[in-house]
């Protein structure tokens, strides 16, 4: 009898979709936290990384395209999230570090399929690793906004008002 419980339990926490994509990007979706969403990406990315994996050693690339394109969309949702939510990122850096560490990862996925892929299928993904390169870029500077070396950005002169010379009155 237990034994029969046992494995209905096993069977029930096996058919649970706590790792299924879709489950994972519908939670990933109704988050509203920056932070919480820059950290469900993580798992997200990874069941999205192996889906693509699969499709890559299908050589289905079209596939393997579409869900980095769609991972790309979810770096971009999250980072979003967080500077609505929590702009100081030099302050508050929780979820902007998470976020930068899987963009690293996305980006690395993304160069791989690039080199594994035919040449038609090369320009979308060329767009999708610019995009996530310039979101990376973007996070850097959120969270390093002070470079040693690095000048800020020069103001213009003030302008000062012209002093009208007496000699140029004459009439």
């Amino acid at each position: 009898m237990t034994a029969v419980l046992l494995a209905a339990a096993i069977l029930c926490m096996a058919a649970r979709p706590a790792d299924d994509l879709a489950h994972l990007q519908e939670r990933f979706d109704k988050e509203t936290d920056g932070v919480r969403k820059a950290k469900q990406l993580q798992k997200l990315g990874d069941a999205q990384f192996s889906q693509e994996r699969e499709a890559t050693k299908a050589n289905d690339f079209g596939t393997a395209a579409l869900v980095l394109e769609k991972y790309r969309d979810n770096v971009r949702a999250a980072l979003e999230a967080l500077k609505k939510t929590h702009p100081q990122a030099e302050r508050h850096p929780g979820g902007y570090k998470e976020l930068e560490f899987n963009t690293g990862l996305g980006l690395r996925e993304v160069r791989d399929v690039i080199l594994a892929m035919p040449e038609p299928y090369r320009p979308p993904m060329q767009i999708v690793e610019k995009d996530l390169l310039d979101m990376d870029m973007e996070l850097l500077r959120l969270l390093f906004p002070r470079r040693p070396g690095e000048q800020p950005p020069a103001e213009p002169p003030a302008s000062t008002p012209k002093k009208e010379n007496p000699a140029e009155k004459q009439p």
